[in-house]
């Protein structure tokens, strides 16, 4: 009887320690993972991001985007209209890039005023909604169409 008892306290340490040094693995494994986001504003007065890889959003501001030609290298400017930060990427940009479009940068920060992207990704206009939800919603009052800050660009 003590032998059974004994056993079945040992089984279950056993298991208890199992199950935790999993799921401390795992948690290390999502952690060093993780990329997280910061907005400009953050990024201009915490030092401590400097050498990280993080993940940043804004608007493409207008006539920032220089390219090489010859290369895929292409620099340009995210703003949120108050703070800004040159971002340097090699490689194919997204279709849906352009000047004054959303656009999410994921790379490593080099100083408060420079990031080297691996990654971009371009967003799509955030105020899209079906036209017959909009004219609803207009109707009742509950619907304001945000202005863009930038004036609409023409397509060559």
């Amino acid at each position: 009887m003590i032998y059974k008892r004994k056993q079945r306290i040992q089984l279950i340490v056993f298991i208890l320690t199992g199950a935790t040094i999993a799921i401390a693995l795992l948690l290390s494994a999502l952690g060093s993972n993780m990329d997280h986001y910061y907005e400009l504003s953050v990024i201009k007065s915490d030092d401590t991001l400097l050498g990280k890889t993080i993940r940043v959003g804004g608007i493409v501001e207008h006539g920032s985007v220089k390219r090489n030609t010859g290369s895929l290298k292409v620099s340009f400017a995210i703003t949120n209209l108050k703070d800004r930060i040159e971002v340097q990427y090699e490689g194919i940009l997204p279709d849906l890039f352009k000047e004054g479009q959303g656009v999410l940068a994921k790379g490593q920060l080099i100083d408060k005023n420079h990031l080297i992207a691996r990654e971009i990704l371009a967003k799509h206009d955030e105020n899209y909604m079906p036209k017959e939800v909009r004219e609803e919603l207009e109707k009742s009052g509950y619907y304001q169409h945000m202005e863009s800050p930038y004036p609409p660009q023409r397509e060559l």
